[in-house]
């Protein structure tokens, strides 16, 4: 019996002292890691290289062209021109309402892009052309991201989870760094599990640097951390990531509005507000993205799993709705399979036979 104590009196100071001597070793990496970070709190998940401004990388291959999404066509454009076959009857324009309401345009997009063509076709003119040059008309100039120069440009990604979000940032990042651009990532979701690490991955594909801490951890102040150590480095754009929440969830909306009050706080501000949104969401699409106008300044929407879904309606209700334009749009899984969004190949693309 006395032997037994011993032995496990011994096997206790064993582990207490490879506890203390793993836990020293640890502290003095994350140490090391701050000092690499330029800043007071945080760590970087992976050391990454220092890149002076000086020491830009070169553009790689030249990044695949815009897109207006590679939605399954599901004959949109055939049963058009199967309506105006003839001269137009009375039930014509409720029956094109109908379609494009399926389509997921909405019952106020449907209504008011049937009248504007309806007007338009009383002039002269073929209905599907028309019609083409009012979804155009309602998408409005495919505009790029608008990135200051002599500072860290500021993009803050935000979503519901499942949306995509992570892996469209980890896209962006890539895209961006193929320009030759310096970028920085910010693992702010410290709520769901596994982020950071799906983060840290997408951060070695791009060679972007990523700053984050434990799971749990302040956003703001991973946020604050990130901003200071992209400013250090004199990298060019810095991503950040957010927790997916859901839009009925007002704390975690206001939330939003803490996150982007920190990297002011931090000597910077937004640039840019990226909504990211599931192509298949449908109309639910079109409440998510009102609740994020509501918490914070959304300047554009990324659609994503646009090749999983046939109906591209909803990229015409987030315009006719929200007045916010489509910037990127996912159009597969591979890691270039993020595009600019183009309104005349969406238009071209969603009424094809």
């Amino acid at each position: 019996m006395e032997l037994g104590v011993v032995v496990f009196a011994v096997l206790a100071v064993v582990a207490i002292v490879a506890f203390g001597v793993l836990r020293s070793s640890r502290r003095d990496r994350l140490r090391e890691l701050e000092r690499e970070t330029h800043a007071a709190e945080g760590h970087v998940r992976r050391p990454a290289p220092l890149h002076p401004a000086g020491q830009r990388p070169e553009p790689t291959r030249p990044e695949p062209g815009p897109s207006g999404g590679v939605f399954r066509k599901e004959g949109l454009g055939a049963k058009v021109k199967r309506l105006f076959r003839g001269a137009p009857a009375d039930d014509t324009w409720a029956k094109l309402e109908d379609l494009l309401v399926k389509a997921d345009v909405g019952p106020k997009g449907s209504a008011d892009l049937v009248g504007r063509v309806k007007s338009r076709v009383a002039a002269g003119g073929d209905p599907v052309a028309l019609l083409h040059d009012e979804i155009v008309d309602v998408l409005g100039p495919d505009e790029p991201l608008h990135l200051p120069t002599g500072r860290p440009g500021v993009i803050l990604v935000v979503g519901v989870n499942g949306t995509g979000k992570t892996t469209t940032i980890g896209k962006l990042a890539k895209r961006l760094a193929g320009e030759g651009l310096q970028v920085s990532l910010a693992a702010a979701d410290t709520f769901r599990a596994a982020a950071g690490e799906q983060l840290e991955v997408w951060a070695t594909r791009a060679g972007a640097h990523l700053v984050g801490q434990e799971r749990g951890a302040d956003p703001g102040a991973v946020v604050f951390d990130a901003v200071k150590s992209a400013t250090a480095r004199g990298a060019d754009v810095l991503i950040v990531d957010t927790a997916g929440r859901l839009h009925t969830k007002t704390p975690l909306m206001d939330e939003l509005g803490k996150v982007k009050r920190v990297i002011e706080k931090a000597g910077t501000s937004v640039d840019e507000t990226l909504l990211v949104l599931d192509a298949q969401t449908g109309q639910n699409g079109i409440a998510q993205a009102r609740a994020f106008t509501e918490a914070v300044e959304v300047t554009g929407v990324v659609l994503t799993k646009t090749d999983g879904s046939a109906k591209g309606g909803i990229v015409l209700a987030v315009r006719e709705e929200l007045d916010v334009p489509i910037r990127f749009v996912g159009v597969g899984e591979g890691a270039d399979d993020l595009r600019p969004f183009e309104a005349t190949a969406f238009a071209e693309r969603l009424l094809s036979d």
